[in-house]
């Protein structure tokens, strides 16, 4: 019995460490984009991303008013304060278009994530 689990710890060892190296890569090679929002405009209002691979947004309010990053393609929400900061993670999307809008002011803060 002793051999039995020593032998599968053997074979499940070396795919735990594996996973875990892919996962830590994944995360470090994940792309960071900067995007500024002022007069409660998103910049730049095209985020072109890798499908299949996340991404996270550095997202910098410059206006005094607080505004909403609204993906909801995605099931991306967050609120941002007026002169603050903030991190949205995108998981690996499918190629394609994903609108997105500040809640607080749609008709001038939009955008579009374009993932090829």
């Amino acid at each position: 019995m002793r051999w039995l689990i020593a032998d599968l710890a053997a074979l499940v060892l070396p795919v735990a460490v594996v996973v875990a190296v892919r996962a830590a890569v994944s995360l470090a090679a994940q792309p960071v984009i900067d995007v500024t929002i002022k007069d409660h405009r998103f910049t730049p209002s095209e985020i072109h991303v890798k499908a299949g691979q996340p991404v996270e947004l550095n997202i910098k309010n410059e206006d005094p008013l607080a505004e909403e990053f609204d993906l909801t393609a995605l099931k991306i929400e967050k609120v941002i304060g007026g002169g603050q900061q903030g991190t949205v993670h995108i998981r690996p999307p499918d190629a394609g278009r994903y609108p997105f809008m500040g809640e607080y002011h749609p008709d001038t803060a939009k955008g579009v994530v374009i993932a090829q």
